[in-house]
């Protein structure tokens, strides 16, 4: 069974609908709502279609199918320009020292601060995989594929790569950050806010949220426990980007206190180790397993197969060849797995 991520269609609407059903909330790059689902699909096709070099405000939206059948198994995202139209928040977890000379004693006090500093970054985001599939590398296949993508097309993206963790989400579908910290301002639970975010943006933020800091010392002690950490089922997702070279500088999500990872772009693993090659005129039913990339804009393919490096050329398996659409001489790239 052949797996290959491509770029998405129109005709996805049905199948990305039913998978973000699945999500359990918290996902807003894949909300259940037909018509923001429409919008990003629509969206993604303009960005796909354009093929100049100037950097924009892209979205590409990636579909992993079943090769043969099309059946759809997962979806990732990649946002060239985070910022453009309307400000991207995070809060930051900073310190703020103070003396008293007559108690001759320092406090420290953490806090976090309402920031837009990640405005500009391209951001690697909306991966999921369906449930019967979380298995045999397909998320690693996905999340991959979004960097050799990238580095396919590297002048329309930014030299600074963002991923936002989804925080945690309790067994009733709130969010304990949300609860002690935003929702007190917006009266309205994290689920409506959640949904209202990924159908209408975040403007509503810049409208109501406050613009002080807050000191951690103020929040509840559920909202402070799980500031900075992954939701359960992203614990795997976090390993993987710290293998890509991203780390966590202290930014949380603004809604459920999820951690942002950030990595210098031309410095991630896979952009920075591809090899580019050219297919060889023989096939390599053996060789190494590795991961490939293939075509540019709306016929990129990104697939696992094994290659059998050559005098100048590459050979490279039929069946994914195939599923690339990679004719003989056609350039490449290529990866470990």
């Amino acid at each position: 069974m052949t797996f290959v991520v491509r770029p998405s269609r129109l005709s996805d609407l049905e199948a990305l609908y039913e998978m973000a059903k699945l999500t359990g909330g918290g996902f807003t790059n894949l909300p259940p709502d037909r018509p923001a689902l429409e919008a990003k699909l629509a969206r993604s096709a303009a960005a796909f279609a354009r093929t100049d070099d100037a950097p924009g405000d892209d979205l590409f939206l990636l579909i992993l199918e079943e090769a043969g059948t099309g059946r759809v198994a997962g979806t990732a995202q990649i946002f060239a320009c985070v910022g453009t139209h309307c400000p991207f928040y995070s809060y930051r977890l900073g310190t703020l020292s103070q003396t008293s000379r007559e108690l001759g004693r320092t406090f420290k006090a953490e806090m976090l601060s309402l920031t837009t500093d990640y405005e500009g970054a391209s951001e690697v985001g909306g991966l999921f995989l369906h449930p019967r599939e979380r298995a045999g590398g397909l998320g690693l296949l996905l999340a991959r594929s979004r960097y050799l993508f990238i580095r396919q097309h590297r002048a329309r993206f930014a030299d600074r790569v963002i991923a936002e963790l989804r925080g945690v989400i309790d067994e009733a579908g709130g969010s304990p950050f949300w609860d002690g910290l935003a929702g007190k301002f917006f009266g309205m639970s994290f689920q409506e806010a959640d949904e209202f975010n990924a159908t209408h943006g975040t403007q509503f933020i810049a409208d109501l949220m406050p613009k002080h800091p807050v000191y951690l010392a103020m929040l509840t002690e559920a909202a402070r426990h799980v500031l900075g950490l992954p939701h359960p089922t992203g614990r795997a997702a976090m390993r993987m980007l710290e293998k890509e070279g991203f780390a966590y500088e202290g930014y949380v999500d603004i809604f459920d206190g999820g951690p942002t990872m950030a990595a210098r772009t031309d410095r991630i693993a896979t952009i920075r180790d591809a090899v580019p090659a050219i297919r060889a005129a023989s096939d390599a039913p053996g060789g190494d397993r590795a991961l490939l990339a293939a075509g540019h804009y709306d016929r990129f393919r990104a697939a696992f197969g094994r290659i059998d490096p050559g005098e100048g050329t590459v050979a490279i398996d039929a069946v994914t060849a195939q599923a690339l659409e990679l004719a003989a001489g056609e350039p490449f790239l290529h990866i470990g797995r």
